[in-house]
């Protein structure tokens, strides 16, 4: 299935969560880290429930420090 991260694209497995495309795309911290799909944020409590769909829209959006 492709879905598109950050504006590009990449293939997972079909049924995936959102906290296992985490795990396959990016190997970094996931605290200050908020997900949109869709254009609608998801809550960190449902990462490991949400499926994503073949197309689904996905931005992550890291917390950062500065002045």
């Amino acid at each position: 299935m492709e879905v598109t991260i950050n504006n590009q694209n990449h293939q997972l497995n079909e049924a995936c969560s959102i906290e296992q495309m985490l795990a396959a795309v990016i190997s970094t911290e996931t605290n200050g880290l908020a997900i949109a799909v869709n254009q609608i944020i998801i809550s960190k409590s449902v990462w490991d429930s949400h499926l994503l769909n073949p197309g689904d829209q996905v931005i992550l959006i890291k917390a950062t420090q500065g002045g």
